[in-house]
């Protein structure tokens, strides 16, 4: 059992001397910034993504690691779509937290510079969250879309336009 599995963990003030508040910054690409400087280890990197939750209380970002919290800065969305794999009836989306799950192109909306976003974690206690497609992802979901307005994507034998119902 963890520390935050009591129900008080994020309501408990932070250690003495100490503040709930950090420097920490999630960027537009999905990197981690800490005091303006670029978070270079890959293994806290990766870290940090699996650690983002919404504070139960106000909503705002957090990083938890199950034994403290403090809250952060998302410049844009607090996941991102890093790639994708096409199955036979449904598209799977690899997330930045190393997550894995299905594409809802329903939830999905095209934003600033064309960028691809949707609605993943819809099944988390604190979600749903948006993800960002990167470049990457982005292109590789090129061989499943289909033109039209709205553009849809190819999920098994059918067409769900993106931010849609299914057609």
């Amino acid at each position: 059992m963890k520390p935050s599995d009591h129900p008080d963990f994020y309501r408990l003030p932070p250690p003495e001397g100490r503040s709930r508040e950090s420097t920490l910054r999630l960027d537009a690409l999905g990197r981690f910034w800490h005091e303006g400087r670029l978070v270079t280890h890959p293994g806290l990197a990766a870290a940090l993504h699996t650690w983002i939750r919404c504070h139960p209380d106000d909503g705002r970002f957090i990083l938890s690691n199950g034994y403290d919290w403090t809250y952060f800065a998302v410049d844009d969305a607090p996941f991102f779509v890093r790639g994708l794999r096409a199955e036979p009836e449904r598209v799977v989306l690899v997330l930045s937290d190393g997550t894995e799950e299905a594409f809802d192109p329903t939830t999905a909306r095209i934003g600033p510079d064309d960028a691809l976003y949707t609605r993943v974690k819809r099944a988390a206690p604190d979600g749903p969250y948006e993800a960002k497609f990167t470049p990457h992802a982005q292109t590789s979901l090129a061989p499943l879309l289909v033109p039209g307005d709205p553009p849809g994507v190819r999920i098994g034998s059918g067409v769900v336009p993106i931010g849609g119902a299914q057609a």
